[in-house]
């Protein structure tokens, strides 16, 4: 049986084609979901979560995936939706998804079926919105997702390499949901379908909107960012507009964003509060069927072959490295889900999937693995720090790190009939390991009964300047962990390994830098290094910041940054040892010291 085919006892995937709308008895849909990714019904992909959200509130819900942006006549597919239309570019940046590090067509979109590219458009977003308004002009849009959410105030681009408006301004939707949406999408769609006009919901927590020329924007304790066309010709002024945004990002604390484009004011309100345990459960426990969906045929969606047994126990991050979007996407508030709603799930996929699946569950995690079951009590009654990151320069003491949750979870996995393995694929943060007495017990565990051969750690550097400049924790930690995890090898007698993921060419690495780096993994980690990436700079990081203004935004002072495009892929394959830029390197060197 393929694995897109639907069984009898599956809840039927959310409509995609007016024929399946007219199967469930209705005469119209409510939201019409516009997403850049082949729809599939999983709870790792945003239209089937967000879809069955509203769904399981009552609403009737239709999914337009890829479109055609050329016309707006798929916008016309399902009739005039009765409350709003919900875009999003889907589970990436469309730009980062179209193109690599050096500005280069991929090959391949993990989110098409096929792995087809060229079935959703660049800065999908702004297409998807455009033709919206021009199927339906009374029609309200609501924007989301990653690529709106990073690109909601005045924005770095790298593949433009200018600074550009909101994407409130350019894409032109009534409302834009940041950070993650069900609460907040939610709350809009009862709302409007109550019929309340758009703009008295301006004062929901995780929205963002424009304001016209003649309207005021909001008053009091809020924040003003510097202008659009400021920041745009002065990078001081953009430094003291990413400050102060990334301030403002935790929602116990966070005030109101206002900046000027021209005529136009953009406001950002403060994020969604983040879910509880209850309301993770429920977000985790509805009926999704757990494949694509069955229009696809024997197509694979690669995407969804990597996570269709994986099982997200956690959400957020507080690892704030500067590279990373999570904290101005999820933020940097730790969610977790009960041991019960974790083995629900489980028993839904053995019985979902039969007989295709095979007692492995292929992972579980989050962002971070390590991370399940506990927080920071200050940071949850009073926001995070303003001026003080959680893990660097070293885990805070305030965060009382425990993996006793975790390994509970885990032992009582172990125990379900049925279930062979559970394997932890997310990435590992060793420097929580050590900073918890039951790190160590953790870490064994792992190692005896949940890697299937190679675990993953990111320590993206081993230079001391550039790890401080990305928030990561030093090449002593990284050691300390890689002995560990070779003496729990030894003691259960298995051949497992471990695979850094590493960055060249982020800002503030030189060519030497690249070349200490290769003698290290050489000499310390005893292997050449396959995973290594380019560094690419994504709207809205600190890294990014680095990257536009060639500054230090911490110290203010200068920075190298490699912006070529030989150069950066130079400092890639220098780790590897190969010598095919060699000349590069010597016509560079004295640029790159």
């Amino acid at each position: 049986m393929s694995e897109s085919r639907q069984l009898p006892n599956d809840p039927p995937p959310l409509p995609m084609t007016p024929a399946e709308v007219a199967a469930r008895g209705w005469d119209a849909v409510d939201v019409v979901f516009v997403t850049g990714d082949a729809y599939v019904d999983h709870p790792s992909f945003a239209a089937a979560l967000l879809g069955r959200c509203l769904e399981s509130a009552g609403f009737r819900v239709a999914i337009l995936s890829q479109p055609d942006w050329h016309s707006c006549d798929d916008w016309r597919r399902f009739g005039r939706p009765r409350v709003c239309f919900a875009v999003s570019a889907g589970n990436m940046d469309s730009m980062v998804n179209h193109y690599t590090a050096n500005r280069k067509k991929r090959n391949d979109d993990a989110y098409s079926p096929g792995g087809l590219t060229g079935l959703r458009p660049d800065r999908a977003t702004l297409a998807y919105c455009q033709r919206a308004r021009e199927a339906y002009g009374d029609v309200p849009i609501v924007a989301g997702g990653i690529e709106a959410s990073l690109r909601r105030i005045a924005h770095y681009d790298y593949w433009s390499d200018k600074v550009r408006r909101s994407i409130l301004c350019d894409a032109k939707p009534d409302l834009l949901v940041h950070g993650m949406g069900e609460s907040t999408l939610l709350t809009i769609v009862r709302r409007l379908a109550e019929g309340a006009p758009v703009e008295s919901l301006h004062d929901l927590r995780g929205v963002a909107y424009r304001l016209g020329a003649s309207q005021s924007p909001p008053a009091g304790d809020v924040i003003e960012l510097p202008r659009f066309e400021d920041v745009a010709k002065d990078k001081r002024a953009f430094v003291e507009m990413t400050r102060l945004a990334h301030r403002e990002t935790n929602p116990h604390c966070a005030r109101p964003l206002v900046q000027a484009h021209g005529r136009e004011t953009v406001v950002v309100n403060p994020p969604a509060m983040p879910l509880s345990t209850d309301e993770m459960d429920a977000v985790y426990g509805l009926p999704f069927t757990r494949r694509p969906h069955p229009s696809y045929g024997d197509a694979r969606i690669p995407a969804f072959d990597v996570v269709k047994d994986s099982i997200q126990i956690v959400r957020g991050c507080f690892g704030g490295c500067t590279f990373c979007s999570l904290s101005a996407h999820q933020g940097r508030i730790i969610q977790s889900r009960s041991e019960a709603s974790v083995l629900a799930e489980i028993d839904r996929i053995a019985g979902v999937r039969k007989p295709k699946f095979g007692g492995t569950i292929s992972d579980l995690g989050g962002p971070t693995a390590n991370m399940y079951g506990y927080e920071c009590e200050k940071k949850l009654k009073s926001g995070s720090c303003k001026d003080k990151r959680c893990l660097y320069p070293q885990v805070c003491n305030q965060l009382l790190v425990d993996h006793g949750p975790l390994l509970k979870l885990m032992q009582r996995l172990e125990r379900i009939p049925g279930i062979k393995k559970v394997q932890v694929s997310s990435g590992v943060r060793y420097d929580l390991l050590q900073a918890d007495p039951k790190g160590d017990e953790y870490l064994a565990e792992v190692v005896k009964k949940h890697v299937s051969g190679q675990m993953k750690v990111a320590p993206e550097h081993t230079e001391d300047h550039v790890l401080k400049l990305m928030g990561k924790p030093g090449t002593q930690s990284l050691l300390r962990f890689k002995t560990d995890f070779e003496r729990h090898t030894r003691d259960v007698g298995k051949e497992h390994y471990l695979t850094y993921y590493l960055i060249a060419a982020h800002p503030g690495c030189t060519m030497k830098d690249m070349q200490n780096m290769h003698r290290f993994t050489k000499e310390q980690l005893k292997l050449t290094p396959e995973q290594v990436q380019v560094f690419t700079p994504s709207p809205s990081t600190y890294s990014t910041l680095m990257y536009y203004t060639e500054k230090d935004p911490f110290t203010g002072e200068k920075l190298f940054v490699e912006k070529g495009l030989k150069g950066k892929e130079a400092q890639k394959v220098v780790v590897t040892g190969k010598t095919e830029y060699r000349k590069f390197h010597k016509n560079n060197q004295n640029r790159s010291k």
